[in-house]
């Protein structure tokens, strides 16, 4: 009788985590699908005006003194209606503004501290009469936020939990304050320029705090050149700061992507604006536009205003030029069906690894050392190569993803090592460069990859390991 009930017991628990886990399944594939609707209506918008206002335009810099006293900021003429009408005319259909920028100056009314336009000479909320301007000209409305924050001392090796507060306080303000956000362009994070990783302010975190606020809102951080083209790591779309040297392959985009370019010399106003030509308009026409758009790539063109708070005359007139030769026609080519986005911390970084013989010097700690510019390369001699990766103590883990610099490994066995024995995770044939394996939470001491079928030698760029939440 004892045994039966055991038995019961064991069976009604196996049960519950069963469909558990089948619920859970059907919630990711529902969010999955969501997320791919709001991908493909990103790409269809075409064409956008991002717009680069705060400190720096009173600063002639883009990287201003961040003491610099909130009394600089003072645009006696500012006209958000100018901006959205400027936008309207180049048949623009969403517009992205600066909310607060690297030197930490918010121009909004925030709570979360005394650095903002409220105690400028203009006090007035210039996110709210952006917003406004927007909509009432029929543009949609992105915002645009800085993570790194020199005057609040949110920097490399000085972050505190105060810090993520006000990070959280901010991104919760823009999210409730001003209506539907359609996009959030997060800045400053996991860049060279900036060194502050995902982990010392966890993108997870904030990126599920976005979606609970608004979860229609994109989230994407502008800063992913250093990820694989065909991967979307800590950003719901692929992004491409033209300006920086990153260029798409053309022809060859599947993801979700925008790429960014000013009108002008610089994305903050310069006195010498005014009386230095700007961009052509067949010239961003034909050789950005037209070229990113087929290959589906939102492109979004940044105008600077002035310290007046208005557009000079030169960008006013070359945007109304590209109103005349160019118009959207519609959605562009449907987007395939690409794997959610990596959000969480990398746990096999830098954790003790190991291989079957490597060839040379690319050893098998160059597949977990955070940069997918260096490799593990197996030795040719070995037939069935593999690699492995241990933690110090035992990982809760539910996501696998395998990065090579070129498509080779074509099947594979994933298994970890629990309770003294290895144990299989899946059998895996994917043939692209970049193998994003999610599948039910384990516990493991390790985690090892069979390598069985290949074209060439087989290396790994990166063997990564994630325990997402869900």
């Amino acid at each position: 009788m004892i045994f039966k009930r055991l038995h019961l017991v064991a069976l009604f628990l196996f049960l519950t985590v069963f469909a558990a886990q089948a619920q859970t399944t059907a919630v990711d594939a529902t969010a999955n699908q969501h997320l791919k609707k709001l991908q493909q209506q990103f790409i269809d918008e075409r064409f956008g005006m991002f717009i680069h206002f705060n400190i720096p335009t009173y600063m002639d810099a883009d990287w201003p003194d961040p003491e610099a006293s909130p009394s600089n900021f003072n645009p006696t003429k500012l006209n958000c209606d100018q901006w959205a009408k400027a936008a309207k005319s180049a048949n623009m259909t969403y517009g992205c503004l600066t909310t607060k920028h690297h030197s930490g100056f918010c121009i909004w009314d925030t709570k979360s501290t005394d650095y903002n336009v409220m105690n400028s000479p203009l006090k007035r909320d210039v996110v709210k009469e952006y917003v406004d301007a927007f909509r009432k000209n029929g543009i949609k409305v992105w915002l645009y936020y800085s993570i790194l924050d020199t005057h609040h001392k949110l920097r490399p090796n000085q972050i505190t939990p105060s810090h993520i507060e006000m990070v959280k306080t901010q991104i919760t303000e823009l999210l409730t304050k001003y209506g539907k956000i359609e996009a959030l362009v997060i800045d400053g994070w996991d860049a060279p320029w900036s060194r502050i990783s995902y982990d010392d302010i966890s993108f997870e975190d904030i990126y599920h705090l976005v979606k609970k606020l608004q979860p229609d809102c994109l989230l994407m951080d502008l800063n992913g050149a250093k990820y694989p083209k065909l991967g979307l790591y800590y950003t719901d779309i692929k992004t491409y700061e033209m300006g920086a040297g990153q260029r798409m392959e053309a022809g060859s985009n599947t993801m979700p992507a925008l790429a960014c370019l000013p009108i002008q010399s610089s994305w903050f106003w310069k006195s010498n604006f005014p009386t230095t030509p700007v961009k052509t308009a067949a010239s961003l026409v034909n050789d950005y536009l037209i070229k990113l758009n087929n290959d589906r790539c939102n492109f979004i063109l940044n105008v600077a205003p002035n310290k007046d708070g208005l557009f000079d005359d030169n960008a006013i007139a070359e945007l109304k030029e590209i109103g005349k030769i160019w118009k959207n026609d519609g959605p562009l080519a449907a987007l395939p069906d690409n794997d959610a986005p990596i959000i969480s911390s990398n746990l096999a970084k830098n954790q003790a690894a190991n291989s079957s013989w490597s060839d040379d010097m690319n050893i098998s700690d160059f597949a977990n050392d955070d940069s997918f510019n260096t490799s593990w390369q197996s030795s040719p001699t070995i037939k069935q190569p593999w690699y492995e990766i241990s933690f110090k103590h035992e990982t809760g883990l539910n996501t696998i993803v395998i990065a090579e610099r070129r498509a080779n490994i074509n099947k594979y066995k994933l298994e970890y090592y629990a309770a003294g024995e290895w144990k299989p995770i899946l059998d895996g044939d994917k043939t692209t460069n970049v193998k994003i394996h999610r599948f039910n939470r384990i516990w493991a001491n390790k985690i090892r990859m069979q390598i069985i079928g290949y074209n060439r030698t087989p290396s790994i760029s990166e063997f990564e390991v994630y325990n997402e939440q869900r």
